[in-house]
């Protein structure tokens, strides 16, 4: 591997190119050990808050009302276990006495120190933040850390400069910084410092600049020496990587150091959104994973639990973190009800995740403790279902495959979870062994690795779900497996229908019903049975050809490319089935995804009838001899500019089936603590959830 950094430790080096080669090794050397650090105790978390403290040097006074008691009648009375206290803003300031970095200059004591022996003597941990991209007075003082483009712009300085002393101050509006050169020195320093004066129970950083490459001109004296064309965007992508990792690399050194216990967070490392979390593993030097998500205004309440899914593949915990917040990060006074909360919590829980609830201290330091009670209402259920939640396997017998493309990704994911559909996700997972139908996305990403991985998978016995373009090379000049027919090349309309044959006609119109998004056209070979057939409109709707208000109607003929066939352990589906679906919404597309699924999946380890915004996921708990199935219900509302949860509405006379291998000998309901009877049939056992609102946890032991 060839190592080309260079950080501007010591100019000294740059002249002596063999102690300069010999440095970089040992770089590359402590990049690799740091990686995949030890998980640490409070990785086992269960109820966390992180407390955010963004504080301008405009407000006074700043944690004189800090009062130890009520901060621990807070905390103990919402069951917390975990609070992130901070060490660094994003305004730059530091809430200790430092030597390295800036005290906030309206503090007067130590309240880093205060909130950690408060929250030490009462058994909470108390994990340290610290900025990184977002910080104002290292922005302000050397405006060279900041982030530029090509062009030589930030992405914000522009609209900064653009306004006036009193305009309007646009939300989430900071300067993005990168940890190196100087700056790199004294997040070090300041991590260091931090290390030797205080019990430290971990780190959070936050704001890791994953995707914005960096221009500025101490990053282009660095291609320069490393050789590195600056038009090149690949090798530049790369030698951004490597400085990230070396940030990275460098705290997780310091702090195992003096804290080999600690926990060590990333964040940005775990973003479905940024294509450089899974391309360049990022995530691997942190000791958990925390999955920031607040479903409200961000990601929706159908983004976390594909997440979950990924890394809890990887061996470390994960924990789900949404906020108390109606909207987001930094909205003081904004509450989202104690419903809301408690449907997150189960939620994360559920899925297999710790639970973390973020909240903003007021800066005179006042801890608020009507937040806490409504935090402590969702914690108080946390602690009853927890041993049911965090540590447990995903099991399953659909697999899904993630392209790394994060809308096809919500996409396909849209479709299983409004399917009530038990899947896992497969590209890293070790074991195939119970998986029985892997879905591919509709977006082409297979590598020549990938499809032998899936050809091995196929010779076993397993099935493939293609969705749309899913089996094509990436150039779209072919497929790139074997599904039985030639691909044509694209639809020649702008939509066109599907009429579906008796196998797949459950719940659907025999007549031809609207696709939104055309097939591509492929031509099956004689092998295939055809399952779905496609009627081309009779024209294009545009200027000079259309007719009513809409889409075109359907040719009476049908169309020589069909729109689903089965070739063998394949089905072939030539719509976006998953695109259309979360583009559109349409409930016949979804029926026809699960007629199809359930044409291959003749087993699975879950089935239950609950109504679309209805979740389920089933956990193995192999050293406790138990499967855990959880049943979650509640339905988002998109009101304004958020997605609320008001009303949790009771769920009766739920069937659940269940098909494992294990000789299942109890099934009982918690938190209720109600065993059910079984009814087995051959291999299958069968039970009924008389009732349950918001979540209920099914255990199976065996």
């Amino acid at each position: 591997m060839t190592i080309r950094l260079d950080f501007g430790i010591n100019n000294k080096f740059k002249k002596m190119k063999i102690l300069n080669l010999i440095i970089y090794l040992m770089i590359f050397v402590s990049i690799l050990n740091a990686q995949n650090p030890k998980i640490s105790s409070e990785d086992f978390s269960t109820r966390q808050v992180h407390l955010d403290f963004h504080t301008s040097e405009q407000l006074q006074n700043i944690g004189r009302k800090f009062d130890k008691n009520l901060w621990q009648k807070a905390l103990k009375s919402a069951h917390v276990n975990s609070i992130n206290i901070f060490a660094k803003g994003h305004h730059g300031y530091s809430y200790y006495p430092t030597k390295v970095g800036t005290q906030h200059p309206n503090l007067e004591f130590d309240l880093l120190k205060a909130q950690l022996e408060a929250s030490h003597e009462i058994g909470v941990k108390t994990p340290f933040y610290f900025a990184i991209g977002w910080s104002v007075l290292d922005a302000l003082s050397h405006p060279e850390w900041i982030i530029k483009n090509k062009r030589g712009k930030s992405k914000k300085g522009d609209l900064i400069k653009s306004l006036k002393y009193n305009d309007p101050y646009p939300n989430f509006t900071w300067e993005l910084l990168m940890p190196e050169g100087g700056y790199l020195d004294i997040i070090l320093k300041q991590t260091e410092e931090l290390c030797k004066n205080y019990k430290v129970d971990g780190f959070w950083y936050d704001i890791i600049p994953n995707n914005a490459i960096n221009y500025n001109d101490y990053s282009r004296a660095g291609f320069k020496r490393a050789g590195i064309d600056i038009d090149n965007d690949l090798e530049v992508e790369k030698y951004h990587v490597q400085k990230l990792k070396f940030f990275m690399a460098s705290c997780n050194a310091i702090i195992k150091k003096y804290h080999p216990d600690a926990s060590i967070f990333y964040n940005w490392s775990t973003h479905m959104n940024n294509s450089n979390t899974f391309k360049y593993k990022l995530y691997e030097y942190n000791t958990s994973f925390d999955l920031e998500d607040l479903p409200t205004t961000w990601e929706g309440y159908n983004e976390f639990p594909l997440r979950a899914k990924y890394f809890s593949n990887m061996g470390k915990p994960v924990t789900g973190m949404s906020g108390k917040f109606h909207t987001a990060w930094g909205e003081f006074g904004g509450f989202k009800y104690p419903n809301a909360l408690k449907y997150e919590a189960a939620s994360m829980i559920a899925f297999g995740a710790n639970v973390n609830f973020g909240d903003q201290l007021h800066p005179s330091g006042i801890i608020d403790m009507e937040t806490y009670k409504n935090i402590g209402s969702a914690f108080s259920y946390v602690k009853s279902i927890e041993r049911y939640g965090p540590g447990g396997k995903q099991v399953a017998k659909t697999g899904l495959w993630m392209t790394f493309d994060n809308h096809t990704e919500q996409a396909t994911s849209l479709l299983l979870l409004d399917t009530q559909t038990n899947f896992v996700v497969v590209n890293n997972l070790r074991d195939w062994s119970h998986l029985e139908v892997i879905v591919i996305p509709s977006k082409p990403n297979l590598s020549a690795e990938n499809v032998e991985t899936l050809n091995q998978f196929i010779s076993n016995g397993g099935k493939l779900l293609i969705l749309g373009e899913g089996a094509l090379k990436t150039d779209k000049s072919g497929f790139a497996i074997d599904v039985g027919g030639t691909y044509l090349g694209k639809a020649s309309y702008d939509v066109d229908y599907t009429v579906v044959s008796e196998v797949l006609s459950k719940n659907l119109v025999r007549s031809p019903f609207l696709n939104y998004i055309p097939a591509f056209k492929i031509k099956p070979n004689s092998e295939v049975d055809l399952l779905a057939s496609i009627r081309e409109p009779y024209f294009s709707r545009t200027k000079g050809h259309y007719t009513s208000h809409q889409n075109t109607p359907y040719n009476l003929q049908t169309a020589m490319h069909p729109a689903i066939y089965r070739y063998g352990n394949i089905m072939v589906v030539a719509h976006a089935l998953d695109k259309m679906y979360l583009k559109y919404g349409a409930q016949i597309h979804r029926e026809l995804f699960k007629n199809a699924l359930d044409a291959l999946l003749k087993a699975p380890m879950l089935r239950v009838n609950l109504p679309s915004s209805g979740r389920i996921n089933l956990l193995h708990f192999p050293e406790k001899k138990r499967y855990v199935a959880h049943l979650l219900y509640a339905v988002p509302i998109q009101r304004g500019v958020a997605q609320v949860i008001d009303d949790l509405t009771p769920i009766y006379d739920t069937n659940v089936v269940i098909n494992l291998e294990e000789n299942i000998k109890k099934v009982f309901l918690m938190p209720e603590n109600i065993e059910l009877k079984i009814k087995k049939i051959n291999n299958q056992i069968r039970v009924v959830v008389p009732e349950f609102t918001c979540h209920t946890a099914l255990v199976l032991e065996y």
